[in-house]
């Protein structure tokens, strides 16, 4: 579809959660119409987690951004799907890849919604394809199972922070889960649910450097639990660790379903994002050291420093595999 004026961040690109909601819904219809292939217990397809994702380029208002999904790899009981986006000028003709993006997904039967169906098998070109996603779906199961272990802070308010410490670029946004926000189970869209957690981490990126700033990258979101319509969702967000030109940025949400009296407030999502800060022009700037001051925070920036010197090795070794080819 083509990119409106309402699509567009404060730089005035498309705004890192628009995109990330499209990519999500490209996988949900794929997936979901997958797992409807066969005769059997209709379903719908509930995301489960997005793996790594990098902005490569920013999309422009007035671009067509071209949004394409592909089933790589099924499990008994999931779905992985690669998306790509690619953004066109309509006036030129100019086409580019802005998007990559590895999502899991789960079909959740239409008539019991703590039902998980089994998926039907895809056949694959080469055998190497199916182990290598079965090698990729191991990782990923036990990636979500220690993040949901870990996954327990809860962010409090400062009084008086000062700049550039934790404190005073940390957000929040608490929002009633409506209709328009669900699934045909009348639980929360995961595209939604991210655009939400893109909005919180841009405002506590854009509190810490008072600059323009845009998505770089999403670290991989885990769902651990489906949120329901009439939930009240929290998303909390918190600075972690800065690079010279980066920002980590923590979210997570936390779903309250006062509806149901029996349910407490739970951990619902959460991710990390990496923001840039841009100048009026476009041109990247150095951004303002993070300053922590308790030992959690500390920790935290080093478990940070860890994740960003691992990601730029990765990329080192990837752009000297090119070089040789």
């Amino acid at each position: 579809r083509i990119m409106r004026p309402d699509d567009a961040n404060v730089a005035g690109n498309v705004h890192g959660g628009t995109i990330l909601k499209m990519i999500e819904e490209a996988g949900a219809i794929i997936s979901t119409r997958h797992c409807n292939s066969q005769a059997g217990e209709p379903c719908v397809a509930a995301l489960a987690r997005v793996e790594r994702t990098d902005f490569l380029s920013p999309v422009c208002i007035g671009e067509v951004a071209n949004v394409s999904a592909e089933i790589t790899y099924t499990s008994r009981h999931s779905v992985e799907v690669q998306v790509n986006v690619m953004s066109e000028n309509i006036l030129t003709g100019a086409k580019k890849v802005t998007n990559k993006a590895t999502l899991w997904y789960v079909p959740l039967s239409l008539k019991n919604v703590n039902k998980v169906l089994e998926v039907p098998p895809i056949q694959y070109m080469r055998k190497e394809q199916e182990d290598e996603g079965k090698k990729r779906y191991e990782e990923q199961k036990l990636d979500r199972l220690e993040t949901k272990q870990r996954n327990g802070d809860v962010i409090f308010p400062v009084i008086n922070p000062e700049p550039h410490t934790v404190g005073y670029s940390q957000s929040s946004l608490i929002h009633l889960v409506g209709p328009s926000d669900c699934t045909l189970l009348g639980f929360v869209h995961g595209g939604v649910t991210m655009k939400l957690m893109d909005e919180v981490a841009g405002i506590v990126a854009a509190r810490h450097c008072k600059t323009n700033i845009v998505t770089a990258s999403v670290d991989a979101i885990n769902f651990h639990e489906k949120i329901k319509k009439g939930s009240v969702i929290t998303i909390s967000g918190r600075m972690t660790f800065t690079s010279n030109k980066s920002m980590e940025i923590e979210v997570f949400v936390d779903a309250d379903p006062f509806v149901d009296e029996s349910r407490e407030r739970y951990r619902a999502v959460s991710a990390f994002f990496t923001y840039v800060s841009l100048s009026k022009d476009g041109k990247p700037l150095p951004v303002p050291q993070l300053l922590t001051e308790t030992e959690d925070e500390k920790r935290r920036f080093e478990e940070g420093k860890g994740r960003y010197l691992q990601t730029k090795a990765k990329r080192q070794a990837q752009m000297q595999q090119a070089a040789q080819q």
